[in-house]
C-alpha cells in the first residue's frame, strides 16, 4: 500500500509539474527575447541570426534583441548561452564551428555541444567556399596551388580562430596540397573581409552568405565550393576543379541552428522550433535563405540534435586524422 501510494504521489507531483511548464509556456514571452550571436556583426553568422530572428520576433508577439559576444572562435557567446537561465528568454544560434568543431579542437571547453544545450531548430546549410584576395595573380585552383608552391610563405591562410571549421579547412587545404601558408586568426568574418579585399590577407574559407555579393560585385575571387552552391554560379566544385592538385577529399556543409540554455521549458522549446521551421520552409524564407547561399532545413530538436552529433564524430575523426593537437 505504501508503495502504491508513493507511485501515486510522485506520478502526480510529476502531472502538477508537466502542468506548470505547459502553463508557464502558455504565457511565454511576455518580455525581450535575447538571442546571443558569439561573432561580431555583420558576418555570415550574424546576418542568418537577424534574418529569421525577424520573422520569429513578429509570431511571438515579442522583440528579440540581438547580443554579439564574439571572441575565442564563437566560444565566448557560446559559453554565455550555456550558462544562461533555461527560461526561455536568452536563445543562442549555434553553427557547426561552435557545436561540433570546437569540441574536436579544445581540451577544457567550457560547455558540452549537446549536454549543455537543448536543440531547438536547424535553420539551414550551406557550403563553403574558397574565398581569394583580388590582388591573387591567378584565377582557378590548380594556378592557385601552384602559385603557393613557387612561393612557400608568401600566401597566408585566415580564419575565425581554432575552435572553427574555416581553421580546420584551412590546415586541411594545405595538407592536402603540400602547400606553406601562416594562418592569421580573426574574432570574426565581417574583420577578415576588409583584409582580405586590400590583400592584408590571401586566402580565407567561409559560408557564402556574407560573401555572394562580394564575389558577384568582383570584390572577392572565389576559387571554389565544398558542395554545390547555386548562389555562387560559376564557382566550381573544389573537389573536382582541384582533383589534380589533391583537393579531391575536400568537401564539407556548414549548418546554423538556434539552441537555449538546457533545462529550458519543452513547451517554449516546441514553439519556437514551430516559427522556425513555419519560415525557413515558407516560400518568403526560402527566397531569404537561398540570397544567402542557404538550404533551408527547420528540423525537429531530436533531428538537430543527431546532426550534431553526427558533426562531432566527423570532426573529431578528421581533426586526428590531420594531427591536429586540441588544444
Amino acid at each position: 500500500m505504501r508503495q502504491r501510494a508513493l507511485i501515486a504521489a510522485t506520478l502526480g507531483f510529476l502531472v502538477v509539474l508537466g502542468t506548470a511548464g505547459t502553463a508557464a509556456a502558455q504565457a511565454w514571452p511576455t518580455k525581450s527575447i535575447r538571442l546571443v550571436v558569439p561573432y561580431p556583426p555583420g558576418g555570415g553568422t550574424d546576418l542568418v541570426a537577424r534574418s529569421v530572428a525577424a520573422r520569429v520576433s513578429e509570431a511571438l508577439g515579442q522583440p528579440i534583441v540581438v547580443d554579439n559576444r564574439g571572441g575565442a572562435g564563437g566560444t565566448i557567446g557560446t559559453d554565455i548561452v550555456a550558462k544562461a537561465a533555461p527560461d526561455g528568454y536568452t536563445i543562442g544560434i549555434a553553427n557547426l564551428s561552435t557545436h561540433a568543431t570546437s569540441i574536436a579542437l579544445q581540451k577544457d571547453l567550457p560547455f558540452h555541444p549537446l549536454k549543455s544545450f537543448a536543440p531547438i531548430s536547424m535553420i539551414g546549410s550551406a557550403s563553403f567556399v574558397l574565398l581569394g584576395s583580388p590582388a591573387l595573380p591567378v584565377s582557378n585552383l590548380v594556378d592557385l596551388v601552384a602559385y603557393a608552391k613557387a612561393n612557400p610563405g608568401k600566401l597566408n591562410m585566415a580564419s575565425t580562430g581554432s575552435p572553427t571549421l574555416s581553421y580546420v579547412l584551412g590546415l586541411q587545404f594545405k595538407l592536402l596540397t603540400g602547400t606553406q601558408m601562416a594562418d592569421v586568426a580573426y574574432k570574426g568574418s565581417s574583420q577578415i573581409y576588409p583584409d582580405l579585399m586590400s590583400n592584408q590577407v590571401s586566402l580565407y574559407f567561409d559560408n557564402p552568405g556574407a560573401s555572394t555579393p562580394l564575389v558577384n560585385s568582383g570584390r572577392l575571387k572565389a576559387f571554389g565550393v565544398s558542395s554545390p552552391t547555386p548562389a555562387m554560379v560559376g564557382v566550381p566544385l573544389i573537389s573536382q576543379a582541384g582533383a589534380s592538385v589533391g583537393l579531391k577529399e575536400l568537401d564539407s556543409t556548414f549548418w546554423w541552428g538556434y539552441v537555449a540554455p538546457a533545462g529550458t521549458p519543452r513547451p517554449i522549446i516546441d514553439r519556437i522550433q514551430a516559427e522556425v521551421a513555419k519560415f525557413v520552409l515558407s516560400p518568403k524564407g526560402r527566397e531569404e535563405l537561398a540570397l544567402r547561399g542557404l538550404e533551408p532545413s527547420g528540423s525537429t530538436p531530436e533531428q538537430f540534435a543527431a546532426q550534431i552529433q553526427k558533426d562531432i564524430d566527423r570532426l573529431t575523426a578528421l581533426v586526428k586524422q590531420l594531427n591536429i593537437q586540441p588544444q
